[in-house]
């Protein structure tokens, strides 16, 4: 199967799930674009990484794993989002240390976020395109354009992330929250998975 590379075309809001983005990958050498769901801290570090400019007070957790890695001369060399199960991306970072290449498994989110960083190439297989990519539109183009976030709305302190989504479940019935857990754990949105396992038990007590 043929690879084909891609690039960051832009992160818009969510418009189907609360709390995340889109996050949007264009092939290098055609029309077709490859729309995916990540959380905010994930836009959020994307965000930071492409703005060369700003620079967070703290590191981040994708700017440690890169000055970790540098530390210990170990290079990603490229990213491959190689299988789409149910709607969920599956990818692998290609590194190289010491002259011997690993193949490392990564959420989709976390192995752009890093791809950015060492300036590693973002692949995937044709298959993948030919299931999941789609063709915008010129009015569409324009759309994903005034529908970007602001930079000031992604690089703000994490402390006010959170407390913008604090979440609560008061009003949510037992089946309600199962069905929002199978739903998140499906999506890989662990951290709300937990908080709604937490809720589960809480109430089960």
């Amino acid at each position: 199967m043929s690879l084909v590379r891609l690039n960051i075309k832009g992160i818009s809001y969510s418009q189907t799930q609360s709390g995340a983005y889109a996050l949007v990958l264009s092939e290098m050498e055609g029309e077709r674009t490859l729309p995916i769901i990540i959380g905010a801290f994930e836009a959020q570090s994307i965000a930071i990484a492409l703005e060369k400019e700003i620079k967070p007070p703290r590191p981040l957790t994708h700017d440690l794993f890169k000055t970790f890695a540098d530390r210990f001369n170990i290079v990603v060399k490229q990213v491959i989002i190689h299988k789409l199960v149910d709607g969920v991306f599956y990818s692998s970072l290609i590194c190289e240390f010491d002259k011997t290449e690993e193949i490392i498994d990564a959420r989709t989110s976390d192995a752009i976020a890093l791809a950015i960083r060492f300036n590693a190439p973002i692949f995937t297989f044709e298959n993948i395109l030919d299931k999941a990519g789609i063709i915008l539109k010129l009015k569409d183009q324009t759309k994903l354009e005034q529908s970007k976030f602001k930079m000031e709305d992604l690089v703000a302190d994490i402390e006010d992330v959170e407390d913008a989504e604090e979440l609560t479940f008061e009003k949510e019935n037992l089946e309600d929250l199962n069905k929002q857990l199978e739903q998140a754990v499906s999506n890989e949105n662990y951290e709300l998975a937990a908080k709604i396992r937490d809720e589960i038990s809480k109430r089960e007590k």
